[in-house]
């Protein structure tokens, strides 16, 4: 790369695209993997693919309450419940 090209992009103001970018990709490859590598539905060898439909509900239900879902399941949808309690909480 040109030297231009260079002090151009490599910038600390630049640096939170990147990081930003970088964790887009993450979860995008995570999600993917995931996808490929666990989801029933998903058959990637050839022999997997000549059984056809298969009606494993179990292993459909195992796939979908995965830890992350159990975790957040009866929490509140908030993402800073203490901030949002000083500004709504009447006192």
């Amino acid at each position: 790369m040109a030297p231009s090209t260079v002090n151009r992009w490599i910038r600390p103001e630049v640096y939170p695209l990147f990081a930003a970018l970088g964790v887009a990709v993450g979860i995008c490859g995570f999600q993917l993997v995931r996808n490929i590598c666990f989801n029933p539905e998903v058959r990637v060898i050839k022999e997997k693919r000549a059984a056809g439909v298969l009606d494993n509900y179990e292993e459909g239900k195992k796939y979908s309450e995965h830890a992350l879902r159990k975790f957040v399941r009866n929490r509140p949808p908030e993402i800073m419940p203490k901030l949002n309690s000083f500004f709504t909480d009447p006192k």
